[in-house]
């Protein structure tokens, strides 16, 4: 009977899985591929702009770009000056409307 059971809900959770996993994604708003590609427009740009700042440590960060121009980075740098140029380079680049920062601060362990 144990074995039963456990096979059940075995087969359950496979099946749910992939329902769970799509209700989870982020990037629902990329549905169309003129906004994907706009995304990723704004996305390269903020990532040359990272770039051509010439500071090895902003070249780490990860940025998404959601289909308003709503960019958020992410990622790690050694100080807190490094993280608020990252905000202010995203936030000069063209096309986007805001910017959310999660990066977080390198401790030396």
């Amino acid at each position: 009977m144990k074995n039963k059971l456990a096979m059940t809900c075995i087969v359950i959770g496979s099946l749910l899985g992939p329902v769970i996993a799509h209700a989870e994604d982020s990037d629902s708003d990329r549905m169309h591929p003129l906004t994907f590609v706009k995304d990723s427009f704004i996305t390269t740009k903020v990532k040359a702009n990272l770039f051509d700042a010439k500071m090895s440590s902003l070249m780490h960060i990860r940025v998404d770009t959601d289909s308003k121009g709503a960019v958020t980075l992410s990622g790690k740098v050694k100080t807190q000056e490094l993280a608020d140029q990252a905000v202010t380079i995203a936030r000069n680049t063209s096309g986007v409307t805001s910017v959310t920062s999660t990066i977080q601060i390198k401790t030396d362990d």
